[in-house]
């Protein structure tokens, strides 16, 4: 495991930059929308606040200091056989909202006992094959010559819980309840690329036109053009219509039939639910996969700050760590420790203007100038902060994106922004930006005192505040005047609020995206017109670059990867935010569970396939 080798101290060690705003809009967004809530595998871009609190979405597999992570291995030691029957309990650290259907769940939080009690989406995204989309409830799909086209061929013998079959109407039901005018959940992008989408949504058609159902077991969707992206956008999950087709659309979310008495195709269905503190599984015999090993399944809510010695002590058998809990369990033969490259990246954003209701405006003069913003990051130790606060578990990035992903760009494009207080000195200098006054901060090139108000969240707790200190330390020590911004770190709703609306103190904010495995597209945060376009840049030729990046040419992967790299170049020169990190995931496992599958969204996945080692 990686050590620090810097001189803060022990006290300061802890997770990964914290995560984004929850949400849905957007298109397949760079986080908190998009392909792949929290524990599915594909429809929902980038989100869920990058683990809807403090953590951020996970990916391929990370080799750190000789432990190594792949997807589907066995956690129990080697030797032990599965055996039938027993329970396993999935620690998680924040309570869950209870909303068991993935149309209309929010957070990371309902997305784990979701992905173990309703696994099962048209196809998979392996990270294994560098994202490649894999045969999951489609057993094959084929595209029209003109690539508008898709038919989707269905797994027979698919199993509800309720004891009805999977049919494509069920496929048919899920995007008429999310494409409805009354729908109150946050997915309707996930199908507004379907013809007739606007004219359903709108309520002048009680039929979704590009919307076919050959037979049971054939669906035809229609998209209104030809995007790269069309399959990794489009919603993959199915909805019961047996279970569900008599209930109010408008109320559906709260319904009984979604919280109290869900019904999914997973290998587990639920028994019990207490209210925000723990749903109890029992095995699902019919499951389409094969009948799980275990008998029961408990998902429960634990203390966060105690969840390495819940791990240690047998009361939980699989949950994530904070990298300072990791440490204290090395050696220890009642636990494994699997670390895992995240999906999502942290940064540092430049406030550059405002959000007009309809667009991003470059308003705000502080941060305009480039040279500015760029002596700013010569001045942030990201290096330091990998290592002081995540314990090494992470690496450096200079592009808006997970370096494990294919879009990555190729680093010695860009520019690298290395940590160095006296290049920070010698560019702000060269920009007019000096010491007017002798206090030791710069003033403006026009001679007026220029103030930096950085704006953080206050998790994870143990290092929220000595990780903002030591941001503000460096940018002291270069000369340039920043503070926390009124002194205080904010709660995490209350910090994405004061960012999404713009608070005329911010000019610096940390924050973090978690991201899409099955699409790469980062319009959703990035157009000139994307609400959570965070920094308010506006750039035509970014525009121009993230359309071209979806366009019919860009089918082919190869000239999109060269699009994103043009792109990726672009934001690196231009820096509205300075990415810091890409990070890592630790999950700790029970040594006596196996079968586990770490995977780029969480452990839940595979769950029939988990097992208690016979002693």
């Amino acid at each position: 495991m990686k050590r620090s080798k810097y001189l803060l101290g022990a006290s300061l060690i802890s997770a990964t930059l914290i995560a984004a705003a929850c949400g849905g809009e957007g298109e397949n967004n760079e986080g908190n929308t998009g392909n792949t809530d929290n524990g599915g595998n594909n429809a929902d871009a980038q989100e869920e606040n990058a683990d809807a609190d403090a953590d951020a979405d996970a990916d391929a597999d990370a080799d750190t200091d000789g432990e190594n992570a792949e997807e589907g291995n066995n956690t129990a030691d080697e030797g032990g056989e599965p055996s039938e029957g027993g329970s396993v309990t999935y620690g998680y650290t924040a309570p869950f909202a209870g909303v068991m259907d993935w149309a209309f769940y929010e957070g990371a939080d309902d997305s784990y006992p979701l992905t173990i009690f309703n696994q099962g989406t048209l196809y998979n995204v392996n990270s294994d094959n560098d994202f490649e989309l894999e045969p999951m409830l489609a057993s094959d799909w084929e595209w029209s010559d003109d690539n508008r086209t898709i038919t989707f061929t269905l797994e027979e013998g698919v199993m509800w819980h309720n004891g009805e079959e999977l049919t494509a109407e069920d496929f048919e039901f899920a995007y008429e309840v999310i494409g409805h005018p009354d729908y109150q959940g946050p997915r309707a992008y996930t199908v507004e690329g379907i013809e007739g989408f606007e004219a359903y949504n709108a309520g002048e058609t009680e039929e979704f036109e590009g919307v076919n159902v050959v037979d049971d077991y054939t669906l035809e969707v229609t998209f209104n053009e030809v995007r790269a992206n069309n399959l990794e956008n489009l919603w993959s999950y199915p909805m019961a219509k047996a279970h569900l087709e008599g209930v109010d659309i408008a109320e559906m979310g709260e319904a009984e039939e979604i919280r109290q008495n869900p019904v999914g195709l997973g290998p587990f269905e639920v028994s019990n639910i207490v209210p925000g503190e723990q749903i109890e599984f029992t095995a699902f015999e019919d499951y389409w996969e094969g009948a799980p090993n275990l008998d029961e399944v408990t998902y429960r809510i634990v203390d966060g700050a105690q969840a390495g010695e819940l791990l240690a002590q047998g009361e939980v058998d699989i949950i994530e760590l904070e990298p300072s809990q990791a440490g204290p369990l090395e050696g220890n033969e009642d636990v494994t420790i699997e670390t895992i490259e995240a999906l999502s990246y942290g940064y540092l954003g430049f406030k550059l203007g405002e959000w007009n209701g309809e667009e991003n405006v470059m308003n705000r003069e502080k941060l305009q100038d480039k040279e500015l913003r760029h002596a700013i990051a010569h001045a942030i130790d990201r290096e330091g902060i990998v290592e002081e606060f995540s314990e090494g578990y992470g690496t450096v990035i200079n592009a808006p994106e997970s370096n494990i992903r294919w879009s990555y760009p190729d680093e010695s494009t860009l520019n690298q922004y290395e940590f160095d207080i006296e290049t920070s000195q010698q560019m702000l200098a060269d920009a007019g930006y000096e010491d007017v006054n002798g206090d030791g901060y710069v003033e403006d090139p026009d001679g007026n005192e220029l103030v930096l108000n950085l704006a953080a969240m206050d998790v994870p707790a143990d290092i929220a505040e000595p990780r903002a200190q030591y941001i503000l330390q460096t940018l002291q020590e270069a000369g340039l005047n920043a503070q926390l911004m009124d002194g205080q770190l904010y709660e995490f709703n209350l910090f994405y609020d004061l960012v999404e609306g713009d608070d005329e103190n911010i000019d610096l904010f940390l924050g973090a995206w978690g991201l899409a495995t099955a699409d790469p597209d980062p319009s959703g945060l990035w157009r000139s017109d994307d609400l959570w376009n965070y920094t308010r840049w506006v750039n035509e030729e970014s525009d121009e670059l993230l359309t071209e990046g979806l366009s019919e040419e860009a089918l082919d992967r190869d000239y999109r990867q060269e699009v994103y790299q043009e792109w990726f170049q672009l934001v690196n020169e231009e820096l509205p935010m300075l990415p810091l990190n890409s990070p890592e995931d630790i999950y700790g496992i029970n040594s006596n569970v196996g079968g586990v599958s770490v995977d780029v969204t969480s452990a839940a996945g595979d769950a029939h396939e988990w097992y208690v080692e016979e002693e």
